[in-house]
């Protein structure tokens, strides 16, 4: 994966990728920024991969701008069309590092989701991220968290993710407090960003964990934000998996700078105003579902301690 920093690094990172002719996937809010695209798909998220893949036809790359639902939609258009995806990340996600995905409709719900995308290079812009809204800014944020919490744990884990992900905690913890008082402070901004860079290299080479199986349980049934869900449901995983991963959870706390990682990771949470899944209307009749749906997914699978339904079903309970 080739990084750059700075829009104007992109033409020339294209070039290097040998990428002339990239087909642009970006929302409406993006349509003002000059950026090279011999066609664009504006509609994001969205589950029409085989017209998009149609659209692209002629193109020899994809270019993402946008946060997570803009860049998974270009990753599925990479493995139906086989063009290398080059992102330029809007929030702090981290989606750009996975080759995992997953398809909402234009309501947010989920469609389904794959693997197997051709991720090639990435452009952070700390500009770009100016003006994002709080709520945003917060939730993308603790899904970065999330990452390095759930890479120091999982079945994945490796020594060089777990570098990553000490140094992501660390830095997005030390940031995300001044970005949330002081949104328009770019030097904050970007350091956030460099956080969610390290945060995001830590998934794609660990993967997930239960955490994010309980998020996109729940936020690919309602269409609700997947970082919100992140912050709200991290801190149970963090609890289910202490008598499993003590001494990992222990090297996250550490980085924090706390002795209480749970309440550190409510406490960013409550930045962005994220407590409670009945907050953002999920029904308590259907978290016994819920629950099943999370435990089938990957990254319940991945996580170091088995996680049946009815258990993952009392952990979105406690967050309820």
């Amino acid at each position: 994966m080739i990084v750059r920093w700075g829009l104007r690094e992109l033409p020339g990172l294209l070039g290097e990728l040998g990428i002339e002719r990239p087909f642009l996937i970006a929302s409406e809010r993006w349509s003002e920024l000059d950026l090279p695209a011999v066609g664009r798909w504006n509609e994001v998220p969205s589950h029409r991969i085989d017209e998009i893949a149609a659209a692209a036809e002629g193109a020899d790359g994809l270019l993402a701008v946008g946060g997570g639902s803009a860049i998974d939609l270009a990753k599925a258009v990479s493995v139906a069309t086989g063009l290398p995806v080059v992102s330029v990340p809007t929030t702090y996600a981290g989606a750009e590092w996975a080759t995992n995905f997953g398809i909402r409709d234009p309501e947010r719900r989920m469609q389904g989701g794959g693997s197997g995308a051709d991720l090639a290079g990435i452009v952070y812009d700390p500009d770009l991220s100016l003006g994002l809204p709080l709520d945003v800014t917060v939730g993308t944020a603790m899904n970065a968290l999330a990452h390095c919490a759930e890479a120091l744990y999982v079945k994945g884990r490796s020594p060089q993710a777990d570098v990553l992900a000490i140094e992501g905690a660390r830095t997005i913890n030390e940031a995300l407090p001044r970005v949330a008082a002081f949104g328009e402070d770019r030097q904050a901004r970007t350091k956030l960003l460099a956080g969610a860079d390290v945060a995001g290299h830590a998934l794609g080479l660990a993967g997930l964990g239960l955490g994010h199986a309980m998020a996109q349980a729940v936020g690919g049934r309602y269409g609700l934000p997947h970082g919100a869900l992140n912050a709200i449901c991290l801190p149970a995983a963090l609890r289910f998996n202490r008598p499993v991963a003590g001494e990992e959870i222990a090297r996250f706390a550490e980085a924090l700078a706390t002795d209480d990682p749970v309440g550190r990771v409510q406490e960013l949470a409550l930045l962005g105003g994220f407590e409670r899944l009945r907050d953002l209307g999920v029904p308590e009749e259907d978290l016994d579902e819920l629950g099943h749906a999370a435990s089938q997914r990957g990254g319940a699978k991945a996580n170091p301690r088995q996680a049946e339904p009815a258990e993952v079903a009392e952990l979105l309970r406690s967050v309820w």
